[in-house]
């Protein structure tokens, strides 16, 4: 595994944004490199200290959801490789296993939440009001408990530093239009479904997770992009020590959510610093889906 990558710098292409976690280059009119750094993010706030190897389990296993996935909705990748945009070898090394050259496409400004089971902030939700997002459900409940059917619950899709906030399908559809609402909803749903099922034969209960879509402008398509059902953007959980009702352990970085709460952190920058303990099992919580995926 190689040195931890904070930031990626790249001398012959344009920066053009630095996100929570992935540094984006311009490479020409119709491409972008997407490179999936180190940082980790919790509560909004990138965190000081990065998790070493992160991005590139990251961007493995989005590379294999995408190649999975790609009979449920066309992905954001080219055919383009790493040599091929950066010639560079001493700034290409750092970059390997992380990077991925993408089509330049309109991102929807919308966070397309899946859930299937009942936790974080639809838990909190749901104490209040019996209700997801505005989507009732069945009384009596518990923590963690499935779903009676997966919900799409969107949010906006707030910048760094910001929180991305609940809406409704509603909402949604004023924001981008119904017919693109619908495609979004009703592809997520298939991917999350389809993904889950194969995660739980391999141990892992995919309990919600984070897409995000862009526009194709030449053709109309709706096209994933971003990253795929990763412990980023997914809550992953052991399935042979799930019980609903008590809070479940984790594959992703809820363990660092539930380190920095015990904290008593304001969840406002500058985020505190992780200590090398904290770090060390974050990473071999990714490294865990990461096998378990793929064998």
């Amino acid at each position: 595994m190689t040195q931890p990558l904070f930031q990626a710098e790249i001398t012959n292409l344009p920066l053009l944004h630095r996100g929570k976690v992935r540094d984006i280059f311009s490479v020409d009119d119709q491409h972008l490199l997407i490179v999936a750094t180190d940082r980790l993010s919790a509560f909004d706030v990138v965190l000081p200290d990065p998790i070493p190897g992160k991005g590139q389990m990251l961007t493995q296993i989005s590379l294999f959801w995408f190649k999975r996935l790609a009979h449920l909705s066309p992905n954001h990748l080219s055919t383009l490789r790493l040599e091929d945009v950066v010639p560079n070898e001493a700034e290409r090394a750092p970059l390997k296993g992380r990077s991925m050259i993408v089509r330049k496409l309109e991102p929807l400004p919308v966070e397309a939440i899946v859930r299937g089971y009942l936790i974080g902030s639809g838990w909190k939700d749901y104490q209040k009001t019996g209700q997801v997002c505005g989507i009732d459900l069945p009384t009596d409940l518990p923590l963690a408990g499935q779903l009676p059917e997966p919900l799409f619950t969107p949010s906006t899709k707030a910048s760094v530093g910001q929180h991305d906030q609940n809406m409704d399908f509603r909402w949604l559809s004023q924001k981008i239009g119904k017919e693109y609402a619908t495609r979004i909803r009703d592809t997520s749903l298939a991917l999350y479904r389809e993904a889950a099922s194969f995660a739980l034969e391999r141990g892992i209960i995919i309990a919600d997770t984070k897409f995000e879509f862009g526009h194709d402008p030449r053709t109309g398509e709706v096209v994933l992009i971003d990253e795929a059902l990763t412990p980023d953007s997914s809550r992953f959980w052991p399935a042979d020590s799930y019980h609903p009702g008590t809070p479940p352990q984790s594959f992703d970085k809820q363990f660092i959510r539930d380190y920095l709460d015990s904290l008593g952190w304001d969840k406002k920058a500058p985020a505190p610093s992780l200590p090398a303990h904290i770090i060390e099992e974050t990473t071999a919580k990714y490294a865990e889906a990461l096998q378990r995926l793929m064998n």
